[in-house]
């Protein structure tokens, strides 16, 4: 944990350093990109004004989501990527509001007990989350999953994607949600 605040830490600091010298180089190029699945943008960018990163609009991001499950596991990973399409730096922290859309109505993810730092994202780069549910492995034909819809962090304004997860999940006593969504800057299992 003090080794992920060190490293969270030296990331704001030469993001700092980079906004003061006027630097404007693309450092995502040799990164991994978790996403290949359904994707979805908004056009319209932000005030595009140096200083100070303002918070990440949904309008800034370019938001998609991959199926990252292992097989073998009884959970399923979903990897949803946020991209900084905006022109400027944006902080980002906490976490995303998900809901599936399923054949029984919306079913709201619940937040998983990790702790959620705060970051800086770069014009260009990308930060991931995780969004962890059952594998219907019961025979049965469960509830159809159809859609994932992603609020990003202290944002009003949705995204719809397709499901690139599995088909369904199982049907549950109706007790809570079984479905769970990680902190931004993690994307969980197979990540």
């Amino acid at each position: 944990m003090r080794v992920h605040k060190v490293t969270l830490a030296a990331l704001a600091v030469a993001a700092s350093l980079s906004l003061a010298a006027c630097q404007n180089d693309d450092d995502s190029a040799g990164k991994s990109d978790p996403s290949s699945g359904s994707t979805a943008s908004s056009s319209g960018g932000g005030s595009g004004s140096g200083g100070e990163a303002g918070k990440c609009r949904t309008d800034e991001l370019e938001i998609t989501a991959a199926d990252r499950s292992i097989d073998g596991d009884g959970e399923g990973t979903v990897a949803v990527t946020l991209k900084n399409g905006g022109g400027r730096d944006c902080t980002i922290s906490g976490f995303a509001g998900v809901d599936l859309k399923t054949s029984e109505g919306a079913l709201s993810a619940k937040r998983s007990g990790e702790p959620a730092d705060p970051h800086v994202l770069k014009d260009g780069e990308s930060t991931y989350f995780g969004v962890n549910y059952p594998i219907n492995d019961s025979g049965g034909s469960g509830v159809r999953v159809t859609g994932l819809v992603v609020t990003p962090p202290n944002e009003t304004k949705s995204v719809t994607l397709d499901w690139p997860g599995g088909g369904s999940l199982p049907v549950t006593d109706g007790s809570g949600s079984p479905v769970k969504v990680g902190p931004i800057g993690g994307i969980g299992q197979g990540g």
